[in-house]
């Protein structure tokens, strides 16, 4: 057996196989060579590369703008994460931002470096995996992303300091704050001497009371924007508790030499043919007007809407037409402007206000006003009862 020329003897060879027995020994696995090793390796690497690949895709979405300069949303957002970087500040500073056009802008309103209102907004858009914001020659504009986020840190910003206002009455000895919705008959008309009364009993209590139109009460009291409504009895209360505030009756209002002014009464039908100032279109007097004529089959000659009583009382001191407006309304502001009022007939004339709360405890300022309002009608018996339209 010649020698190798590498100093191995010519029958040993290397080949994929085991090494050959030698000295009578059994075969050995072949150890792989430097090559099989290195191919080995870098299929290694190609297969974890493969799932790392596919692991990081979202992250990669979420990161780079795509055609329309807009940043993907990855499938799923990390709620923890996204709460904890939506805070106070960076809202307030992205809010300036959309406010002020531009990133120096907000810094100036914020009193911060420029750099660091970019890092906050860079950050939170990181968070959210979506582009909130476009730079354009005249400045920044949110993107449809940024309008939604917009919207809700307006409600949010303005709910935390409420919640600061509140508090601080609460600091100054208030014991409660009553959050109040109603329309406008019952605020002209009777809040204005019953809540006097309660106040005066309960001097710790404050009351938020806003005006809305009767629709918008018991949308606001099932959505819980506040704890107490006042409304017209003839809008559907939904779900909601009710109980009877008050009775009013409506009136025709017109100038002194108009023709119907001599009249004791008047059904509506009767006065159909001159024309009418209306209140605003989600007014449940307007409701009852309009309906009632849609039953008589008559158009009504609507001239112009307007907002509230008083403009309607000075539209019809204009010669511009017929109003119709609670009686007591008229003794209030009607007499003073030389009107005339004819009551109406038709039952729907004769109404209810109710108050609606949601079903549930109310807290135990808003228990003290709903009882004090609950006894308000009894002082009205000479009224006689409404039917509810």
């Amino acid at each position: 057996m010649s020698p190798h020329a590498g100093g191995r003897p010519a029958s040993i060879r290397r080949g994929p196989g085991p090494r050959a027995a030698r000295d009578g020994r059994p075969a050995l696995p072949q150890r792989p060579g430097p090559t099989a090793r290195w191919r080995a390796a870098a299929e290694a690497r190609t297969i974890r590369g493969r799932h790392a690949r596919v692991a990081i895709l979202p992250k990669l979405r979420s990161t780079y703008p795509t055609a329309r300069s807009e940043r993907a949303i990855p499938d799923e957002l990390p709620a923890s994460g996204l709460l904890n970087r939506l805070d106070l500040k960076t809202l307030r500073l992205f809010a300036a931002i959309c406010e002020e056009g531009t990133l120096n802008g907000a810094a100036r309103a914020a009193a911060i470096a420029p750099s660091a209102v970019s890092k906050r907004l860079g950050e939170m858009e990181q968070a959210l995996g979506c582009q909130l914001l476009t730079r354009e020659p005249r400045g920044m504009r949110p993107t449809p992303a940024g309008e939604t986020l917009l919207h809700h840190t307006r409600r949010m910003l303005a709910s935390a300091e409420q919640i600061a206002l509140e508090l601080a009455e609460h600091a100054k000895g208030v014991r409660g704050i009553v959050r109040m919705l109603a329309n406008l008959s019952a605020i002209v008309q009777f809040l204005p001497e019953d809540l006097r009364a309660f106040l005066a009993r309960h001097g710790a209590i404050k009351i938020d009371l806003e005006e809305r139109p009767s629709g918008g009460v018991i949308r606001g009291v099932a959505e819980g924007a506040a704890e107490i409504g006042i409304c017209s009895g003839s809008v559907a209360a939904l779900d909601l508790r009710s109980h009877l505030y008050r009775r009013d009756r409506l009136v025709l209002v017109m100038r002194k030499e108009h023709p119907l002014a001599a009249r004791p009464s008047i059904a509506f039908a009767e006065a159909l043919g001159y024309d009418f100032i209306g209140l605003h279109a989600q007014s449940s007097i307007y409701d009852s007007v309009r309906a009632e004529a849609q039953r008589t089959g008559r158009p009504l000659r609507l001239r112009v809407h307007v907002p509230g009583f008083d403009a309607v009382c000075r539209m019809v001191q204009a010669d511009m037409g017929l109003g119709v407006i609670p009686e007591q309304v008229f003794g209030l502001i009607g007499g003073a402007m030389q009107l005339a009022a004819v009551p109406l007939v038709d039952p729907w004339a004769a109404r209810e206000l109710i108050i609606v709360t949601r079903p549930g405890t109310l807290s135990p300022a808003a228990g003290l006003l709903v009882a004090h309002l609950s006894q308000a009608h009894r002082s009205q018996a000479h009224l006689s009862p409404a039917a509810a339209s």
